[in-house]
C-alpha cells in the first residue's frame, strides 16, 4: 500500500471527534512523510538510483494500481496523502442527525473518529448553529455517520472511540441490561470490522463481539512520560496505590514497571446511593492496605466522572501523610461541576497534580495549574497505520518495553533504579 497520494485510508470526524482527528492527521501526515523518505532512500541505495528517479519510479508505480486517470500532484516529488473526508452534519429542530459525504469512498478503509464525551459547543449545519451535545446525542451521530460511510461503499470501517460509550454499564447485577455490549452488537450489525478505544472499563466488554476486533489501547507509556517531568523519579520515594480493587491491575502494572511499592485504598460502598456530584458521593468507609507516610502517593484510573471518588482517595492519603498525591487518568470528563471541586481541593493542598489523556477535548482543563495534559493522538496514529498496512500492534498494545526504556533514561548510570 502506498505512503503517498493516492491513498485508500480515509477519516471521518464526526462533530464530537473532529478536534481530536484533526490531531491524529497532523501525526499521519509526518509519518507517511518520513515512511516515504525512508523507503525511497533504502530503494535508490538497493537499485544503485538517484534518490530522485526512485521517488518518480515509486510514484508511477502508485499511479500505476490507482483507478483514477488524472492524479493529484507532481510526478517527482512527495505527495501528501488527503486522510480527512469533507463531511457534513446537519441537526434538526427535532434533535435528528444527518451526516452526508461530500467526496467518493467507494473501496476505502475508512476510520470513523468520535468523542462521546465532548461536551463543549461544536459548529453544527454548516457553522449555523452552536450545540452542546449528549452522550446519547453523540452516539446517535456515530451511528448516522457509519450509516453514510456503509451506504457509500467504504470497504471496511473502523470505528476511533477513545472513550467508549456505556463502557461501566458492562455487568448485570440486578434487572438491568448490558449497554455497552448491547451497542458492540449494534456496531457489529453495522458492518464494522474494528474499534480502537482507550482503557477500556472492563476487559468484560471485548468478549461482547463475535467478528469485530476491539483493540484496547493504554496511554501508561504517555503518562509516566508525563510523571517522570512532574517529580523525579530517582529521588522522590514513590509508591503507587490503588484507589480501588477495581483498579488493581492497572496499578500493579504501574508499580511494577515503576519498580515501586503497591497500596490499595479499600473502600465501603452503599449502592442504594447513586453518586450526583463531587462531593456526595456512596462510599461509607476507606482503609489503606500499605503505607504513604512521608512519601509520593501515585493513583491511576481509567475514567473520572464527577471525582468525588477521586478526590476523597486524595485527601484520605495527604490526611495519612503523602508528601504528593499525583493522579493519573486514562479518560478526564470531569462531568458537573468537577473542575470547580478539584480547584478547591487544589488549593486546600489535598494533591499535587493530575494527568490526563488529550482523548477526551475538555478546554477548562487546560488552563488549570494543577492538570497536565498528555497526547496520545500519535499512538492512535502508529495504530491505524499498522492496520492499514496490516502490521503488528503487539510492541503498541503491550508497552512495557518502551517503558522500561523511559525509566532507564530517567535512572542515571551511577544509580541503580530504586527496589
Amino acid at each position: 500500500m502506498p505512503y503517498s497520494e493516492p491513498t485508500d485510508l480515509a477519516v471521518v470526524a464526526c462533530p464530537g471527534g473532529e478536534s481530536f482527528a484533526n490531531e491524529v492527521i497532523t501525526h499521519l501526515r509526518h509519518m507517511y512523510k518520513h515512511r516515504f523518505s525512508l523507503k525511497s532512500d533504502v530503494i535508490a541505495k538497493r537499485y544503485s538510483m538517484e534518490k530522485e528517479d526512485a521517488v518518480q519510479r515509486m510514484n508511477l508505480v502508485n499511479d500505476i494500481h490507482t483507478s483514477d486517470l488524472c492524479i493529484r500532484g507532481s510526478i517527482d516529488r512527495y505527495r501528501q496523502p488527503v486522510f480527512k473526508v469533507n463531511a457534513s452534519f446537519t441537526y434538526f429542530a427535532n434533535g435528528e442527525f444527518k451526516c452526508e459525504l461530500n467526496e467518493c469512498i467507494r473501496g476505502k478503509d475508512v476510520y470513523i473518529f468520535q468523542d462521546v464525551e465532548n461536551h463543549e459547543e461544536i459548529l453544527m449545519n454548516g457553522g449555523k448553529a452552536k450545540l452542546k451535545l449528549s452522550v446519547n446525542d453523540h452516539v446517535m451521530g456515530l451511528l448516522v455517520t457509519i450509516d453514510a460511510v456503509r451506504q457509500a461503499g467504504a470497504k471496511q470501517i473502523t470505528l476511533v472511540v477513545p472513550a467508549y460509550p456505556y463502557s461501566r454499564q458492562h455487568k448485570k447485577k440486578s434487572r438491568e441490561g448490558l449497554t455497552a455490549a448491547l451497542l458492540g452488537h449494534i456496531y457489529e450489525s453495522m458492518e464494522v470490522k474494528r474499534i480502537i478505544t482507550l482503557d477500556l472499563h472492563s476487559r468484560e466488554i471485548v468478549n461482547a463481539f463475535a467478528h469485530t476486533h476491539c483493540e484496547n489501547l493504554h496511554a501508561s507509556y504517555q503518562i509516566i512520560r508525563e510523571l517522570a517531568k512532574a517529580i523525579d523519579l530517582t529521588k522522590e520515594d514513590l509508591v503507587v496505590v490503588s484507589p480501588d480493587t477495581g483498579a488493581i491491575d492497572r496499578n500493579k502494572f504501574y508499580a511494577t514497571g515503576l519498580k515501586k511499592p503497591l497500596a490499595m485504598i479499600y473502600k465501603e460502598r452503599d449502592y442504594s446511593v447513586v453518586t450526583q456530584d463531587a462531593k456526595n458521593t456512596n462510599i461509607k468507609s476507606v482503609k489503606l492496605l500499605g503505607d504513604v507516610q512521608g512519601k509520593v502517593a501515585f493513583l491511576a484510573d481509567d475514567m473520572l466522572g464527577t471525582g468525588g471518588t477521586l478526590l476523597k482517595a486524595m485527601e484520605f492519603l495527604h490526611n495519612n501523610g503523602a508528601t504528593k498525591v499525583i493522579a493519573a487518568i486514562s479518560l478526564p470528563f470531569f462531568t458537573g461541576n468537577a473542575i470547580e471541586q478539584f480547584d478547591e481541593a487544589y488549593k486546600k493542598g489535598l494533591f499535587y497534580r493530575i494527568i490526563g489523556t488529550n482523548a477526551v477535548y475538555h478546554e477548562d482543563l487546560l488552563n488549570r495549574e494543577w492538570y497536565i495534559s498528555t497526547n496520545v493522538s500519535g499512538l492512535f496514529a502508529n495504530v491505524i497505520t499498522r492496520l492499514h498496512h496490516n502490521q503488528s500492534l503487539s510492541d503498541l498494545l503491550d508497552n512495557r518495553s518502551i517503558i522500561d526504556k523511559l525509566i532507564k533514561v530517567s535512572t542515571p548510570a551511577d544509580q541503580p533504579a530504586a527496589e
